[in-house]
């Protein structure tokens, strides 16, 4: 039996998180679902974004689906992102976010890649500090310890894909201590595990620029965690938009899925929000932390078959419903 934490947020995460939980319940007719609660809605009411009851929830089941949350776009006291919390105190140090062609959407046939994210420490430790009242700092903190433990998952995942190139993407010919210590770090472990012949380097620029020109040409991509955060949003274009784009943030032993997508305040209420980044969110949890690959087939198979029928010129008449209803159909 598996056991799973539903965390739906704020805005549209409160429409599409529930398709994607009857998907793998579909799936997995003995799931155990447990509902807890984060977000600004939340920290509106409660004083936290994030619970200690959601934190315990989290722990006790293992795996979790977060929708979106709302955020300030200015400090507020008290309010500390609810996504950033949990990915911290959960320890989910990596966060991996697929790219690939999908028919009747994609501009370009044959990107099939994945980033890998460093997903707890560099600019995003948030800490900043006014030095002067002129003078904002941020620090970016890179360790040792997180940039292997993030090379030793892709070590795993390039075996699994059968990988032919592991890009590591830094900017060490500006950064030459943190972006240094990060690639160091992470050939270390590549080596170790006999990967040394498929790695390169590419300036984060310069990947970039590449990931416009030639997505095809990469494979599996590691890096720090501001530069997974721009560069998977840059590829999902590839993939059909942000609203085909999943993730997973990865720890030892827990994993929450997390489609890219924010709340999309503008959309929420309309039956109108795109389901499909939060069931292939829910698909890295069968492939990547369960270990179902026939089911994460499955699942990738019916996705296909629907956007294949569907076709770029109806997708955007679809409502919520009608997707999820010849999704499951299709299962």
């Amino acid at each position: 039996m598996r056991r799973l934490c539903v965390i739906p947020g704020d805005g549209i995460g409160q429409e599409v998180v529930p398709v994607a939980v009857r998907v793998l319940e579909r799936l997995l007719p003995d799931l155990q679902v447990t509902e807890a609660e984060t977000g600004w809605d939340c920290f509106q009411r409660l004083g936290q974004s994030v619970p200690e009851a959601t934190l315990q929830a989290m722990r006790d089941c293992g795996a979790g689906l977060f929708g979106a949350v709302s955020s300030p776009s200015t400090a507020v006291a008290g309010y500390r992102s609810a996504i950033l919390t949990l990915r911290q105190q959960l320890a989910l140090g990596v966060n991996l976010r697929p790219v690939r062609s999908w028919p009747g959407l994609s501009d370009k046939p044959g990107v099939d890649l994945l980033i890998l994210r460093e997903n707890s420490e560099g600019l995003y430790v948030g800490k900043e500090h006014m030095a002067t009242a002129d003078l904002a700092i941020a620090e970016c903190h890179i360790s040792r310890q997180a940039s292997e433990h993030i090379a030793q998952r892709a070590s795993e995942i390039a075996k699994l894909r059968s990988s032919q190139r592991i890009t590591l993407v830094h900017k060490a010919n500006v950064l030459p201590l943190t972006c240094g210590l990060f690639r160091d770090s992470c050939r270390k472990v590549l080596d170790a595990h006999g990967l040394s012949a498929l790695v390169d380097e590419r300036l984060v620029d310069v990947a970039a620029l590449q990931l416009v020109e030639t997505p095809e040409e990469f494979d599996l991509i590691v890096t720090t965690n501001l530069f997974g955060d721009v560069l998977s949003d840059l590829a999902s274009h590839w993939g059909g938009g942000l609203g085909l784009a999943p993730s997973l943030n990865w720890g030892q032993g827990i994993a929450l899925a997390e489609p890219v997508h924010g709340s999309a305040p503008d959309i929420a209420g309309s039956g109108r929000a795109n389901p499909l980044a939060a069931v292939l969110s829910a698909g890295l949890l069968l492939r990547y932390h369960w270990q179902l690959i026939e089911q994460a087939d499955r699942l990738d198979r019916a996705v296909e078959g629907l956007l294949r029928s569907m076709g770029k010129a109806d997708w955007g008449k679809q409502t919520t419903r009608r997707v999820e209803q010849e999704l499951i159909a299709r299962l």
